[in-house]
């Protein structure tokens, strides 16, 4: 069934050309992604948009009004240009081959209204950023919808004539000698470049392209529990298509930055802390400046071994659309002194005396304590 494109721009099978291209104008001004960010608006935008293609085309507004669509597959009334070139038989082989269209230019023009491409963006966050959620202004240099004559490309009154080159198929043939006779290809016009239509007084402004580039500043909101890698869509925010058509998306990609403290492991966050080895035989209490909560005291027990983690449970990062949060874990560095005055020695020898027990010993593979947080990595990587 052939849509009804005149309803579509709210006109009369009668209106004339200005009348259809005000419509299509006051439309635009109200549904184009730029104003209207609504999904339920780009879809109608797309519609009226198509619609104003075929209307401004005279041949195609005459298949329209003989009861057919010109942009249906198989044409309708009067649509399509079925009955030229080979009809079938060896042509229909080679067309599967060399890319010729059935009937001899049966695909049609591809019209001048084209959606637009997706646009990719980054942005450095820094973790307490992506921690708490941000609103970051971007700029953006992208294609947007030339003011001057909303997406048309022309200038003034003017409109789009069918091409000369092509007579409006969007599309040449050319006829090629082969050893299994002759061979019919088609390709894109070069003249219409297979818009099947041309406008002689273009835009001043876009030059007819219906779009410019321009920069502008775009917020973006970014969710709390981010990380590096995760792309933000921004919905119909990319490059407006060629003839005005409906925007593509922008994509925002976040690189985390790394801290100066923590490492990040998912919602996890692992530091490093040293502990003076009389601390950590005595105990003592820390004190780690969290990312979120400020300053929070980690507990050094007494008798504290070096590769011990102490975790601080619900302090970490947040999960991405979730209250639940990680942990922070830290990996104790016991530090023994390099150098010792004449006093510190004399007490660690009488320290060394009260415990008779402890001697230095070679320890078996199977009895020896787990290392350090690199000690550990090392041995998983390595398969132990």
């Amino acid at each position: 069934m052939a849509r009804d494109y005149y309803g579509l721009l709210g006109v009369g099978q009668k209106a004339t050309d200005q009348e259809i291209k005000r419509a299509y104008r006051k439309l635009a001004r109200e549904l184009h992604p730029d104003v209207n960010p609504d999904e339920d608006a780009q879809a109608r935008f797309k519609d009226i948009s198509t619609a104003y293609e075929v209307l401004s085309d005279p041949e195609k507004r005459r298949i329209v009004d003989l009861g057919g669509d010109p942009l249906s597959q198989g044409g309708g009334a009067g649509a399509g240009f079925g009955g030229a070139g080979f009809g079938g038989g060896l042509g229909d082989v080679f067309e599967a081959f060399f890319g010729g269209s059935a009937g001899g230019g049966a695909r049609g023009p591809r019209g001048r209204v084209q959606p637009g491409a997706d646009s990719l963006l980054r942005t450095k966050l820094t973790l307490a950023e992506c921690a708490t959620g941000v609103t970051k202004h971007i700029t953006v240099d992208t294609a947007i919808l030339c003011d001057s004559c909303t997406g048309a490309g022309t200038n003034g009154d003017s409109k789009p004539v069918s091409c000369e080159t092509c007579r409006g198929a969007g599309e040449v043939q050319s006829v090629q000698r082969s050893f299994l006779g002759q061979v019919m290809t088609s390709r894109p016009c070069p003249t219409c470049r297979g818009a099947g239509v041309t406008i002689p007084d273009p835009c001043h402004k876009c030059g007819g392209d219906g779009r410019v580039r321009a920069r502008r500043d775009i917020a973006v909101k970014v969710p709390v529990g981010v990380s590096s890698g995760m792309r933000i869509r921004l919905a119909a925010q990319g490059e407006v298509g060629p003839g005005g058509g409906p925007a593509g998306d922008l994509y925002v990609e976040i690189i985390e930055q790394p801290h100066e403290v923590f490492v990040r492991d998912g919602e996890d966050l692992h530091c490093t802390v040293r502990v003076p080895m009389v601390d950590a035989a005595l105990g003592t209490t820390v004190s780690i400046d969290t990312v979120i909560d400020g300053p929070q005291d980690i507990t050094v027990d007494a008798g504290t071994q070096p590769g011990s983690v102490a975790v601080l449970r619900g302090y970490g990062m947040p999960k991405l659309r979730s209250g639940v949060r990680g942990d922070v874990h830290a990996h104790l560095e016991v530090v023994v002194p390099s150098r010792l005055d004449g006093k510190q020695s004399a007490a660690l020898r009488e320290f060394k005396d009260l415990r008779e027990k402890d001697n230095a010993e070679v320890v078996t593979s199977g009895s020896q304590h787990n290392g350090g947080l690199f000690s550990r990595l090392r041995e998983a990587f390595s398969g132990r």
